[in-house]
């Protein structure tokens, strides 16, 4: 299933979103025009998990290897990856932005982004796999939109055998299969020991990071536009 739209207009203009997908867009083209450089490059600001445990245990610098959680979530490993996060930002982050006002928004992404790398961190310490990708952060966007917007209407295209319809869905059934999903590929990487390259418990950290920052939202009134939590 692929999300084309939601029908859920916001009030503001979400400046903090676009100013995420242009800086996500520049630091993808810098990698492009890397060329061989490039793998030195993600060696150096991807999340490693076994370089964070490292350092947490004296071997290595620990700083370093800590601003790895924010820097690897502004890169990306394909043109695939990249669209489609970015695509999934665009939808939904536009209505959590317009809820938590712009700085507020910003200070919410890179709490999710933050949580996700933990956990994947936690789960996965002995991996020397780069870990890549704004997903972590976008999963919490995801979780706290199917917090404060549970009824609004995803439009989606839906590959029914040899057909593609377009079908509008209730963002709480549309996230929370989406949701399900990671539950079940992460439980499968941990039975099995393999992942397909993909964080499953960095999008569910981030997701219930998200889910936790919903609830609360809902308990104060929306933010007024401008640059305030």
């Amino acid at each position: 299933m692929i999300p084309l739209r939601d029908q859920n207009p916001s009030r503001t203009t979400p400046v903090a979103t676009r100013a995420l997908i242009a800086l996500n867009l520049a630091v993808f083209v810098y990698e492009v025009l890397l060329g061989p450089r490039l793998r030195m490059f993600t060696s150096e600001y991807a999340l490693i998990p076994a370089r964070v445990a490292h350092g947490m245990n004296g071997g290595t610098a620990l700083l370093p290897a800590l601003a790895t959680f924010v820097t690897s979530m502004f890169m990306h490993g394909g043109w695939l990856h990249l669209i489609g996060n970015m695509w999934y930002l665009w939808i939904f982050g536009d209505n959590i932005e317009d809820r938590l006002g712009h700085f507020g928004f910003l200070l919410f992404y890179l709490g999710a982004g933050l949580a996700s790398g933990t956990l994947h961190t936690a789960l996965q310490a002995d991996s020397n796999i780069p870990t890549v990708g704004a997903s972590g952060a976008i999963a919490g966007v995801l979780g706290a939109y199917v917090v404060l917007f549970p009824r609004a209407r995803i439009i989606t295209l839906v590959p029914i055998f040899f057909f593609i319809q377009v079908i509008p869905i209730a963002a709480v059934f549309y996230l929370g299969f989406w949701f399900i999903l990671q539950l079940l590929s992460g439980a499968m990487s941990l039975a099995y020991g393999a992942s397909g390259g993909v964080a499953w418990w960095g999008h569910i950290g981030g997701f219930v990071f998200g889910v936790l920052a919903g609830v609360l939202a809902r308990a104060r009134p929306p933010a007024a536009s401008g640059f305030r939590g």
